[in-house]
């Protein structure tokens, strides 16, 4: 009976050794939880569609697989962006060319907004919007080769 208490005595040990380890080994995985993923929940941003906001889950492609996408993919979406208001201090929030149910491809091609002088940045709501802006000369639209994996997750709340 002495044995066995003594080998009892040896197990707490050896379990909360076991216990200590899943646990650190939980916390770790949450601690990459918390921080995010930009497959998940982290990679959401508001967007524009058709003068709506919605909520898209976004992440740019691997560098090395743009341009293949950009040449064999010709039903690519367009997101647009303005890197030029955000260093102006003027949060432009992301365009949409499509969403579900209207040409939707989950690949996006970004395409620059630059607003020419004598214009101040503002922000457009629609792709309707920006074709207008171009047409009166008050933007440019400038290209890039970054294509992105975009869903709409839904209407922002």
């Amino acid at each position: 009976m002495v044995e066995r208490l003594q080998a009892f005595g040896r197990r707490p040990k050896k379990w909360l050794l076991i216990l200590l380890l899943v646990l650190g080994g939980s916390l770790a995985a949450s601690g990459q939880a918390v921080a995010g993923s930009d497959n998940g929940s982290a990679g959401q941003m508001p967007a524009f569609y058709d003068g709506r906001l919605f909520n898209i889950n976004f992440k740019e492609q691997p560098a090395t697989g743009e341009s293949s996408l950009l040449n064999h993919n010709g039903s690519i979406n367009t997101i647009f962006m303005c890197d030029q208001c955000e260093s102006m201090g003027f949060m432009f929030v992301s365009v949409l060319d499509a969403i579900q149910g209207d040409g939707f491809n989950p690949l996006w091609r970004e395409v620059q907004v630059v607003f020419l002088p004598g214009h101040s940045p503002r922000q457009l709501t629609s792709d309707t919007a920006i074709a207008d802006a171009v047409s009166t000369h008050e933007i440019r639209l400038v290209p890039t080769n970054e294509v992105y994996r975009c869903s709409v997750v839904g209407p922002k709340k």
